[in-house]
């Protein structure tokens, strides 16, 4: 390999190879060109700070994972399914690309690298995981499919504008609080995901997949919607 020319893939999947040995605080323009085996200038072409590096690929991350469940969604969706069924669908996809790259979800969804702050570039990619969920709860609320909720949101509203315009606007009663139900739902999926990718489950529960499945399933009651279990899981 010419040590002067190497790609932003080679050098992106040089990294996540070694993100689950180094972490993402452990990734260098040094570890990357000692495995890749080309000079560090050629990584410094590509990426010239370790951050640029970082976001790359945190963009990648959240996109690749966010593309995974809206293919998940589209499929159910043409299948007719109901709104439940496509969470469990959505969810699935997203737990089982987060056991296909560990490293990966750590670096979004693990703590924070030290020194390490993620820019602007970041949140657009970010934001298509919940935008999943929303359009999904969108959906169930639309075609009738959420019950309303027992216990109502007091008080000062909670939502920022851009969680109000990523929904569509908020909900007439009863379901004017479906939107900080849906962040309850998104926030309950990832540390759910963080539990099992980071094995704090597993001397506590017999079947990870059944109880994922199940977890989803108690957490989308928060909002009204009930998801179909009878079909079993998937690993």
């Amino acid at each position: 390999m010419d040590d002067n020319v190497i790609s932003d893939a080679v050098v992106k999947d040089v990294a996540r190879r070694l993100l689950p040995e180094l972490g993402a605080a452990g990734l260098s323009p040094d570890a990357v060109a000692g495995d890749g085996g080309f000079a560090r200038t050629a990584v410094e072409a590509v990426f010239p700070h370790r951050d640029d590096l970082l976001t790359a690929l945190v963009i990648d991350a959240y996109d690749t994972s966010g593309a995974a469940m809206e293919q998940a969604d589209r499929a159910a969706a043409e299948a007719g399914a109901s709104a439940g069924a496509r969470l469990l669908a959505v969810t699935r996809a997203l737990r089982a690309w987060s056991f296909a790259h560990p490293g990966e979800f750590t670096l979004i969804y693990g703590s924070p690298v030290p020194g390490y702050h993620a820019p602007q570039d970041t949140v657009l990619p970010a934001s298509r995981t919940p935008a999943v969920l929303a359009g999904i709860v969108r959906a169930a609320l639309e075609a009738g499919e959420l019950t309303p909720p027992r216990r109502a949101l007091r008080g000062t509203p909670l939502l920022l504008p851009a969680a109000v315009e990523l929904f569509g606007g908020v909900p007439e009663a009863p379901f004017s609080d479906v939107i900080e139900r849906g962040i309850v739902l998104w926030s309950n999926l990832i540390g759910l995901l963080v539990f099992q990718v980071f094995s704090r489950t597993h001397d506590s529960v017999k079947d990870e997949a059944a109880f994922f499945d199940y977890a989803v399933a108690v957490a989308a009651e928060s909002i009204g919607l009930e998801v179909p279990l009878e079909g079993g899981t998937t690993d």
